[in-house]
Parts: structure tokens; sequence; C-alpha cells
């Protein structure tokens, strides 16, 4: 979380002229007053992850390049992920950010007073609530990961 997911994602998509799809900017623009806690994001996510897959599917099957701004940060999401890219026989890169929770957390204040479109403001304890959930994808995972760090 504000780890820079969505500015890596943006970047990639502009230069690998991808299809980007961000689950914050889907989430707030279908379901504008529904989210208001970590439950209803679960609830909302899941369900906009049932409404993508066959239109990420059909994309990647035509051949297009898909930029995914969706938290991998568990092992579940990462098992939707690849079966998205498996089941169109698309190539894939798991991009990994390598952030401490100081350098996210100074993100998170930046963010909270921009707002960018998509961002919804969080407090520290709701940022360490949410980071205490992240798995690092394992090599079992069959991945080809790309590491993303400060230094």
């Amino acid at each position: 979380m504000a780890s820079g997911k969505t500015t890596l994602s943006k970047k990639i998509a502009k230069e690998e002229n991808a299809l980007l799809f961000s689950e914050d900017i889907w989430l707030q623009r279908l379901y504008p007053e529904e989210i208001k806690n970590f439950e209803d994001y679960k609830k909302y996510s899941a369900r906009l992850k049932t409404i993508l897959s066959d239109h990420i599917k059909e994309v990647l099957q035509n051949g297009n390049s898909v930029v995914l701004d969706f938290p991998a940060n568990i092992p579940k999401t990462r098992i939707w992920i690849r079966g998205l890219f498996e089941s169109a026989d698309a190539n894939h890169l798991l991009h990994l950010i390598e952030l401490t929770d100081e350098e996210c957390l100074q993100q998170l204040h930046k963010r909270n007073i921009e707002r960018p479109e998509g961002s919804v403001p969080m407090t520290e304890e709701e940022f360490h609530m949410i980071t205490s959930y992240y798995t690092p994808p394992t090599q079992e995972e069959g991945f080809q990961i790309k590491v993303h760090s400060k230094n």
C-alpha cells in the first residue's frame, strides 16, 4: 500500500503501449458510495475481478499488452492474475516494489493531501492493518519477477 503501484503502472503502460486496468479507479467509478471500510473493499474488489476477468483475457488473447494496477500482495490475488495470463496463453511479468513501511507512509501522507483519482484517505493504522496481510511471492508460484527498489 502506497508503494507507488499506480505511478509505476502508468509508466509501464505508456512505455509498452499497453492497456491499463486500475483497480482503484474502477472501484471509485463503479462504487463511489459503497466502499466505506476494508470489508467493503474486499467485497467490491472481488466483484470487480469477476466483471473484468473475461474482458482482460480477451484483450490478452487478441495480442494486446495489459498492465494490471491491482495489489498482488496476497497469494489469492496472484492466483487470479496467473489464471488470466495462463488462460490467454500470454507472457507475464510481475513487478515487485520493495520499499520500507516508512517510505510507504511518507508516500501515503503525500497521497492523502494530493488525492489523485482512485485514492481514498488512509490512516497509518489502516496502512499497518492492510500491509499486515502482505505475503511476498514465492518461487513456487512461478512468476517472472522484476524488482523495483529505491536503491
